[in-house]
């Protein structure tokens, strides 16, 4: 069954490069607003565990909550949303009353549009071809060149255009720092571990930097704490 709480968010996650944009802002949206208080609920990924452990994102219970049975997911008053993206719109809508970190479709609807642009440039691009380029590099069985390079190339050509988006800027929207670099950076910051030297996109370089070095961004790299 779904977690028990008192707490009106509940995020089933663990420490990986989808898990850490929702811990990440749910901790500056903390920090800005003093809420919303949230509990985190670590979740096993491991198909091993699949029947075996309750935790895991298999299990009746949580496929409930999200039917991909991937993480991340949140409850905000038992309503459900899963899909990192999804996640963080939504935590903007409900809880960013200032659009400190969101932009407002209604009053700013260019800068809502350059968010989504660069929310599904990461969803659709960065996230899909830096996991598989870390897939075959890392962990796969057999050792495939051509998918190594297929996709090692693909990551490093989306960074090159991060790097062209960035000249002239602190962040990837124009009004400045919010969702869509937080759902970015979560990716680009293991590029070295790709296999991506960060040295060859000095302003990404110096983007992620700047972000590592925020609070809330090092709160939520330690969720969840297990």
């Amino acid at each position: 069954m779904a977690t028990q709480t008192d707490k009106p968010v509940v995020l089933y996650t663990q420490g990986t490069p989808n898990g850490f944009p929702i811990s990440v802002f749910l901790e500056e949206l903390k920090e800005k607003y003093g809420g919303p208080d949230y509990e985190a609920v670590a979740m096993s990924i491991r198909d091993a565990d699949i029947g075996k452990v309750h935790n895991q994102v298999k299990s009746p219970w949580f496929l409930e909550i999200n039917p991909n049975g991937r993480i991340p997911a949140l409850t905000h008053n038992g309503f459900p949303v899963f899909e990192t993206s999804a996640i963080l719109l939504y935590l903007g809508a409900a809880f960013d009353k200032e659009h400190a970190f969101s932009r407002d479709p209604v009053s700013d609807p260019q800068g809502y549009s350059q968010e989504l642009q660069w929310l599904f440039f990461a969803h659709g691009g960065i996230g899909p071809m830096q996991g598989q380029a870390n897939h075959f590099n890392l962990y796969a069985p057999e050792k495939i060149p051509y998918a190594i390079n297929r996709y090692l190339n693909e990551t490093k050509r989306l960074f090159g255009v991060l790097e062209s988006r960035l000249e002239g800027r602190e962040y990837l929207l124009d009004s400045g720092y919010g969702i869509a670099d937080i759902k970015t950076w979560a990716w680009v910051r293991l590029g070295p571990r790709t296999g991506v030297d960060l040295g060859e996109f000095p302003k990404v370089k110096a983007w992620v930097e700047r972000i590592d070095q925020r609070p809330a961004a090092q709160r939520g790299l330690k969720v969840p704490n297990n």
